[in-house]
């Protein structure tokens, strides 16, 4: 029998990835018609958002900056090679040692940290998220709910955020779900595995399209049907992602009539696997990767090497042998962003808040638009008591970027050192907000209220801001249905 939260993963897997039976060689369906008679484009948007909020809330998603860049790069360099792209798309990383990936309403699309790290190369981590990104583009969970025409898109979005809840809390998710799925008068959703083939298709001409080796994707699902092989316990991945022989030869298939590409990983790719083994504190994948980078050595690898070892220096508290290991770096490459955040985080730890502003804001004449810069930055000025300057840096970070809980947590953090409880709780409410906590938002606008009553303008932008909360938890309160 399976685990509760194994069980999750397989509904999960049903929902988002499987449509109505198809032949495996016709084409492609006409997407369009298929699936807006059940589903707006519109309303797949508005739903992702909501369950994004959810995730936010309730599961471990990664807020490094620096991760979230590189895998949102990688993310829309395979976008603009795909087809019957319809929605905007976002990419997320979630902390987890669990081997896996998903994909869901809006163009929205999840990482497991595993999985990155059980990579062998860039051309892998593409070909996974070129699967998932077939997922939305083909409309898979709209086309199940078109076959399914007694479905409404809140039963079936009801039961995927009780799924996603069971992602941090499985007692509470697994409840959600059935009694969601008994509440839609059916005891369960059947599907075939032609969706996965589907997507295996379409994501092998998008990793192709992105320049990307063809054979990664064959390489990949090789690779975990290896670990099932010689273990208790499928990797999770093939609970949720089924992986007959047939599949497995249907992608080989269709890669060996591809030319092969000698495809080298990116920097950033190497940079980011052994970042999120080091500060995610995994000894064991820390060492691993690391003697992995020392086999591999070329120039790439060599470089990430460093990086790692002053990483680890640095989650050590050692901070000033990871100061003179990374030197060696920034002298190479001064402006390199990884190098750049690393660096004034030394700073910090050995309170010299000033070098780290001078060296961000040198960093920034060549990148004036880093996120990640912006952000230590407004840090640094935090750090160094340059509140007004932090405020300004953060007013101007959250308007361009309101859907980052850095920004907003940052600029809390600026308006309680300045004595602004106001402000502050209106920077709050934005955290609960993206966080789907629309209660606790409008609650925190409301009392913000009396601490600014003397400003009439403040008192009517914390109403109206609490008005569009109030709208929006109205409008999505079909889904907790």
């Amino acid at each position: 029998m399976l685990k509760k939260r194994s069980l999750i993963a397989v509904v999960l897997a049903s929902m988002l990835m499987q449509p109505v039976t198809m032949a495996n060689n016709i084409l492609l369906p006409d997407i369009g018609t298929a699936a807006a008679a059940t589903l707006s484009i519109g309303q797949e948007i508005e739903m992702g958002d909501y369950y994004v909020r959810i995730l936010r809330g309730s599961a471990p998603i990664n807020s490094d900056l620096l991760i979230t860049d590189y895998i949102n790069e990688l993310g829309h360099k395979l976008v603009a090679n795909a087809d019957s792209v319809q929605t905007p798309f976002n990419f997320f990383v979630m902390n987890s040692n669990v081997l896996n990936a998903f994909a869901f309403f809006g163009g929205n699309v999840v990482i497991h940290s595993r999985l990155i790290l059980d990579t062998d190369n860039e051309s892998q981590l593409a070909s996974v998220m070129s699967h998932e990104i077939a997922h939305v583009t083909q409309r898979h969970l709209a086309r199940s709910m078109e076959a399914q025409k007694q479905n409404t898109p809140y039963v079936v979005g009801a039961a995927l955020g009780s799924i996603l809840l069971g992602l941090a809390n499985p007692e509470l998710g697994m409840s959600g779900l059935i009694s969601t799925l008994a509440g839609s008068q059916q005891s369960s959703i059947s599907f075939t595995q032609s969706n996965e083939q589907e997507a295996d298709r379409v994501g092998i001409r998008t990793l192709t399209k992105a320049g990307f080796d063809p054979y990664a994707m064959a390489d990949f699902l090789q690779k975990l049907a290896d670990q099932s092989r010689f273990s208790s316990k499928p990797p999770e991945m093939l609970l949720t992602h089924p992986l007959p022989d047939s599949r497995l030869s249907d992608v080989r298939n269709r890669s060996n009539q591809l030319p092969h590409k000698n495809v080298a990983s990116s920097l950033d790719y190497y940079l980011a696997k052994i970042r999120l083994a080091a500060l995610g504190r995994n000894k064991n994948a820390t060492t691993l990767i690391l003697d992995e980078y020392k086999k591999i050595n070329n120039k790439q690898t060599n470089i990430a090497l460093l990086y790692g070892q002053a990483l680890s220096q640095y989650v050590s508290k050692n901070y000033s042998q990871a100061q003179k290991t990374l030197q060696t770096l920034l002298n190479e490459d001064p402006n390199n962003v990884w190098f750049v955040d690393l660096m004034t985080d030394i700073d910090l730890e050995l309170k010299d808040p000033s070098a780290a502003i001078n060296r961000l804001l040198s960093a920034l004449k060549a990148h004036p638009n880093s996120h990640v810069l912006q952000i230590n930055l407004a840090n640094a000025y935090l750090n160094n008591n340059d509140l007004q300057k932090a405020a300004s840096l953060l007013h101007r970070y959250t308007f361009s970027s309101p859907n980052d809980i850095n920004g907003w947590d940052l600029l809390a953090q600026t308006y309680t050192k300045q004595h602004l409880r106001g402000e502050e709780m209106s920077a709050r409410a934005e955290v609960s907000a993206l966080q789907g906590d629309y209660r606790q938002a409008i609650t925190l606008l409301t009392n913000a209220q009396s601490y600014v009553k003397d400003n009439a303008n403040q008192v009517a932008r914390f109403q109206a801001r609490a008005k569009q909360l109030e709208d929006l938890q109205k409008r999505y309160a079909h889904y907790q249905r």
